[in-house]
């Protein structure tokens, strides 16, 4: 399986923020370790990138990119992307798109520091759709 990304200069600046060896395109709906966001809505709508030291092997699928960057997705993300995926960023806010159009209108660059506890407020103030 073949994934490439165009990284858009703007988009690849705010990347370059963060000092990671490794860095993982994951959803960020509260299906996985990297997520604190969760609810029915957001399920395959917020992707996020996690900056990371090592790799993860959950994260197995290697993603060809014009930045250079050591750049991992999984099979559930990849349920909700097609071809030619592009990260653009206006006004600071990253989008990520395909050739079927938007996927996140706003993404999430989190430098990952150990696991994700899920709070009691997280839950409460969590979105409901």
């Amino acid at each position: 399986m073949t994934v490439s990304m165009n990284i858009k200069p703007e988009a690849l600046k705010i990347l370059q923020k963060n000092d990671a060896k490794v860095v993982l395109l994951s959803l960020n709906d509260g299906s996985n370790k990297y997520s604190k966001v969760g609810g029915t809505c957001s399920i395959g709508a917020n992707f996020q990138f996690v900056m990371m030291d090592e790799t993860d092997p959950e994260y197995d699928i290697k993603i060809e990119n014009n930045a250079g960057l050591n750049l991992w997705t999984s099979k559930p993300e990849m349920t909700f992307l097609s071809d030619n995926l592009v990260v653009d960023a206006k006004n600071s806010v990253l989008t990520l798109s395909d050739d079927s159009g938007i996927i996140d209108g706003a993404m999430t660059v989190q430098k990952y520091t150990g696991p994700v506890e899920v709070t009691k407020s997280d839950i409460k103030s969590a979105k409901t759709c």
